[in-house]
């Protein structure tokens, strides 16, 4: 399976060391962390895209999403948030990037109500997406943390550039094997994001393989030509391993449970 990382793994470093990183690994693509202080991050000119777009294809690396913090869900204005998908959207397809990562973000409120609000701004944005050639992919997250939520919330969409990224770490903190959430998200998946922690009481990132969540279990379901990232929640928990010195062990880790 192809390998990809997440920039969120090394806050604030230049695109240089993530490609260097990626390349040292072994890993063929990279989820870009959308964010002020980021190489790639909101307002981002013309060139400034063009450059990024080419460092990736010169460094042989795919960009497999861009990681935006968008909650497609969230109770408010329709207009401002599709707004900020447009122009999302174009950041990604500026970049070469294959995904736009969205969260739900639903609220508390009814889930039927958030279900709604997703699927109306998903669907008014989705032919823009197809032209742009850049897939939008919601995250089980926050209220939509399931499999078996995000996928009742993608049944209001009918449209192939809308589908599922799933989040191990959350689909298991809701209950779901990996069984019940790979057969919620297949029709609809995009990729998947792996990781490991001690527990639900303490979410310190922990090298592959040294947690409690079933990342055997979950790549022993996923097709061939499934995109795998390890996302490694960093800047949350400053006291966490460093990245740099867990990629080439996880690279590892993840190809013999691939082999």
């Amino acid at each position: 399976m192809p390998l990809a990382f997440s920039t969120l793994g090394l806050p604030g470093r230049p695109l240089t060391d993530h490609l260097r990183a990626a390349d040292a690994h072994g890993y063929t693509g990279l989820e870009l962390r959308c964010s002020p202080g980021e190489p790639v991050r909101p307002g981002m000119s013309a060139g400034q895209r063009a450059a990024t777009r080419s460092a990736l294809t010169a460094a042989g690396v795919t960009a497999l999403s861009v990681a935006g913090y968008l909650g497609i869900a969230a109770p408010g204005d329709d207009a401002r948030l599709i707004d900020d998908l447009l122009g999302q959207l174009r950041l990604a397809a500026g970049l070469g990037a294959r995904h736009l990562r969205v969260f739900p973000r639903g609220g508390d409120g009814p889930a039927a109500e958030a279900d709604a609000r997703a699927a109306r701004r998903l669907t008014a944005v989705a032919d823009a997406a197809g032209d742009l050639g850049v897939r939008i992919l919601v995250e089980t997250h926050d209220s939509h943390r399931g499999g078996r939520d995000v996928a009742r919330m993608l049944e209001g969409v009918d449209h192939p550039f809308v589908g599922a990224l799933w989040d191990l770490m959350h689909t298991h903190l809701a209950g779901e094997s990996p069984a019940e959430s790979y057969a919620a998200l297949a029709p609809r998946l995009g990729y998947v994001q792996v990781k490991d922690i001690a527990g639900a009481h303490d979410l310190t990132p922990l090298p592959l393989g040294a947690g409690v969540l079933p990342v055997a279990g979950c790549l022993a379901l996923l097709p061939r030509d499934c995109w795998v990232s390890w996302e490694y929640e960093a800047p949350w928990f400053p006291a966490a391993a460093p990245l740099d010195q867990l990629l080439g062990p996880g690279a590892h880790f993840l190809r013999r449970l691939t082999a």
